[in-house]
C-alpha cells in the first residue's frame, strides 16, 4: 500500500480496519522525511524516536480492544510556534533555539487525544513574521513544486511537508494569511478559522488580535476533519468562543445550488498576475456550473487593509516580544563585564533576525507618544470599516471569493531584500484576519507550472458553508496535489 499518498482519513480508516498499523503509517512518513528533507527542509526538528514509540503504543491499545481516538495512528506535522511538552518549540528563531516547554498547546493536546502521532515541528518564518519561510534561523524551506522557489509563509514548513508527502496533514497559524498563502503556493488546502473558534493557548503570540491556529491538508475533507478536532471552547483562552462543537466533515454534501457568491473587486483584479486571474476566473465559472449565483462586489476599505495590518500587527508584536529579553527564558548573549541594559541590547540584537527587529521597531514607533493616534488609532478605524463592509457583503452573499495570492510562488531570494514587495504577497488574505472571519484556500490549477490558490471567505462561524462550497468546487476541479517531488 502506498501510504504516503493516502489521504489522512483514508489512513485512519485503514488502521481501524487492520489493513495497516500505526507503526506502518508512521514509519512510511518518517522514511519519506529522510528521503526528501535535505531538499525541502520542511521541519526544524523531527521526533523520530518519540513518534515511533507513540505509534507502537497506539497499536498496543488497538490490539487490547481499547480506543486510542477517532484518528488513531494518523501522523501530523505541527508548526513550531505551538508549545509541545518536552519537545523544543523554537518559533524559527535563535532566541528560542533550545527552549523546551513544560506544557502542550491546547490544539496539540486535542490532536493527541484524537490519537494522532506528531512527526515533528515544522519550519516557519521567525516568530511567524514573513511570507516566504526565508526568515527562519534554521534555513529556508523550499517549495516541493520547484525547489528554487519559496513555499510561502509563515507556515511554509507545514505546507511543504503536506505537499511533499512528509505528513498527511499539519497544523499552521494564520495572522495575515500564513496558512492560506503557503497552502496556495504549495498546492494544498489550508483554512483560517473564525477568530476564537480554535484555542490560542500555547501558541507563541505574534499579534494577539489576529493570530489563529488552523488546519492544512491535501483535500477539503481532511481539512474539515482536522478542524473538527481542534475547534471548540477552551477556558484557558480568554478569547475562545463558547460555541457548540460542529461535525464539519460530516456536513460535506457538495450541495451548493442557489447559494450566492460575491467576487471581491479590490482583490480580484488590480495587482493580480494574469495567469492567476485566468485560473481564478475558470474556477468561478465552475461555481456557476454548480448552480451558484455569482456577482461582483466592491469593498473600498480593502485598499487600506495592507497599510492598517502593518501598523496593527507590528504594534502587537512589539508588546508580545518584549518578554524575550534574556532574563526569563530563551537565548541570552554574554553579559560578562556589562550591565543589564547592555545584556538586553546584545541579547535582542543577536537573538532576533532582521525582519523581527524591523517589525518591533515599527510597532514601537506607531505606539509611541505623539504617533499613537496618527497611526495606530487610524489603523483601528480602518479595521472597523473592513468589519462593517464584510458584514454588509454577507447580507447579500453567502460566500465571497478572490485569488489567494497575487502571484504563484516566487524564487528564493527574489523579495527577501524588498520588504514592501514581500508584504504585497498577503494583499488578498489580510482583510480576513482584520475582520476575524473564516476563509479557506484550495488549489484551482497551475500557472507557469506552479499552483494557484482560490480563496473562499464566509461570515463569522460560517465554516460549514465555506468548507462545503470548497468541497463542491474541489470535486469539479480535480486538481492533482502531488508535486513533481511526490511523483518520483
Amino acid at each position: 500500500m502506498d501510504i504516503i499518498n493516502l489521504d489522512a482519513l483514508a489512513i485512519a480508516e485503514s488502521i481501524r480496519e487492520g489493513e495497516i498499523s500505526a507503526v506502518d503509517a508512521t514509519t512510511a512518513f518518517l522514511e519519506r522525511i529522510r528521503e526528501v528533507e535535505a531538499i525541502v527542509n520542511a521541519y526544524i526538528n523531527v521526533s523520530y524516536e518519540e513518534a515511533a514509540r507513540r505509534a507502537e503504543m497506539i497499536d498496543a491499545m488497538l490490539a487490547e480492544g481499547r480506543d486510542p481516538g477517532p484518528l488513531a495512528g494518523v501522523p501530523i506535522a505541527v508548526k513550531d510556534l505551538l508549545s509541545t511538552r518536552g519537545f523544543t518549540t523554537t518559533c524559527g528563531s535563535r532566541m528560542l533555539e533550545n527552549f523546551v516547554p513544560v506544557y502542550d498547546a491546547t490544539v496539540v493536546g486535542r490532536v493527541g487525544e484524537a490519537g494522532m502521532v506528531m512527526l515533528g515541528k515544522a519550519n516557519m518564518d521567525e516568530f511567524a513574521m514573513g511570507s516566504s519561510t526565508e526568515t527562519s534561523y534554521f534555513g529556508p524551506t523550499r517549495n516541493p513544486w520547484n525547489p528554487d522557489t519559496v513555499p510561502g509563509g509563515s507556515s511554509g514548513g507545514s505546507a511543504a511537508a503536506v505537499s511533499a508527502g512528509e505528513a498527511p496533514w499539519a497544523l499552521g497559524s494564520d495572522t495575515g494569511g500564513s496558512i492560506r498563502q503557503p497552502a496556495a503556493m504549495c498546492g494544498i488546502v489550508g483554512m483560517k478559522p473564525t477568530y476564537g473558534l480554535v484555542s490560542r493557548y500555547g501558541l507563541v503570540a505574534f499579534a494577539s488580535s489576529l493570530d489563529q491556529v488552523g488546519p492544512m491538508a491535501r483535500n477539503v475533507g481532511d481539512c474539515a476533519a482536522l478542524l473538527g478536532v481542534i475547534a471548540g471552547h477552551d477556558p484557558m483562552d480568554s478569547t475562545s468562543i463558547p460555541a457548540e462543537k460542529v461535525d464539519y466533515q460530516g456536513r460535506l454534501d457538495g450541495e451548493v445550488r442557489g447559494l450566492k457568491v460575491g467576487v471581491v473587486k479590490e482583490i480580484s483584479s488590480r495587482g493580480i498576475d494574469e495567469g492567476v486571474l485566468e485560473r481564478f476566473r475558470a474556477a468561478v465559472s465552475k461555481l456557476e456550473g454548480l448552480g451558484m449565483e455569482v456577482g461582483e462586489i466592491s469593498l473600498p476599505s480593502f485598499e487600506y487593509a495592507l497599510s492598517a495590518y502593518y501598523v496593527i500587527a507590528p504594534a502587537e508584536a512589539s508588546s508580545n516580544l518584549a518578554r524575550f529579553d534574556g532574563v526569563r527564558y530563551g537565548f541570552r548573549a554574554s553579559a560578562e563585564g556589562e550591565d543589564i541594559w547592555e545584556m538586553y541590547d546584545r541579547t535582542r540584537s543577536i537573538g532576533f533576525g532582521s525582519e523581527v527587529k524591523r517589525r518591533i521597531i515599527l510597532g514601537t514607533y506607531v505606539l509611541s507618544a505623539g504617533y499613537y493616534d496618527a497611526y495606530y488609532g487610524q489603523a483601528r478605524k480602518v479595521r472597523t470599516l473592513i468589519v462593517k463592509e464584510f458584514e454588509r457583503a454577507f447580507r447579500t452573499y453567502d460566500v465571497l471569493v478572490s485569488p489567494t495570492t497575487p502571484s504563484v510562488a516566487f524564487r528564493l531570494g527574489e523579495k527577501v531584500d524588498d520588504p514592501l514587495t514581500m508584504y504585497l504577497s498577503d494583499m488578498c488574505t489580510i482583510p480576513v484576519n482584520l475582520a476575524g472571519i473564516p476563509a479557506i484556500s484550495l488549489p484551482c490549477g497551475l500557472s507557469e507550472g506552479m499552483p494557484v490558490g482560490f480563496q473562499l471567505m464566509g461570515p463569522a462561524l460560517g465554516e460549514a458553508t465555506v468548507l462545503n462550497v470548497a468541497y463542491a468546487l474541489e470535486s469539479e476541479l480535480g486538481f492533482d496535489q502531488r508535486p513533481p517531488i511526490g511523483r518520483s
